[in-house]
């Protein structure tokens, strides 16, 4: 079974913005946690607005670590543009009733890490 969260990333990597959007509950919550400060409102087409307002530059997100307690789900993993790692981002989604993303909260650092981005198994570190 693929996570809400995962197929969210891997929808926003295709560039398939308003599908990836539809994962989101109208009333979703969110606060993205960013160099240049914390990004906190509510709503699907407020995601998207932001979403759209993003410089195009082949942007993603490659999952290091998944994982799901009853109805949160969180990831580990790096960004990307081309072959460079651009930094690392830890995200954990609340999914509801209806298995709509209602509640998510990411943070993103260009140095901190959890897991290496050329990690194969778990604990390795650089």
């Amino acid at each position: 079974m693929t996570l809400n969260i995962t197929e969210y990333y891997a929808t926003l990597d295709e560039g398939r913005l308003d599908d990836a959007v539809a994962l989101l509950a109208e009333d979703v919550e969110f606060a993205m946690i960013l160099p240049t400060g914390a990004n906190k409102k509510t709503g699907r087409a407020a995601m998207l607005e932001y979403l759209r307002g993003r410089p195009p530059v082949g942007r993603k997100h490659r999952i290091l670590r998944a994982a799901e307690d009853r109805d949160l789900q969180f990831v580990h993993g790096a960004v990307t543009e081309g072959d460079r790692t651009t930094g690392f981002f830890v995200g954990v989604m609340h999914v509801d009733g209806q298995g709509l993303i209602d509640r998510y909260q990411v943070s993103f650092d260009s140095e901190f890490f959890l897991v290496a981005a050329d990690s194969t198994t778990e604990g390795d570190r650089v």
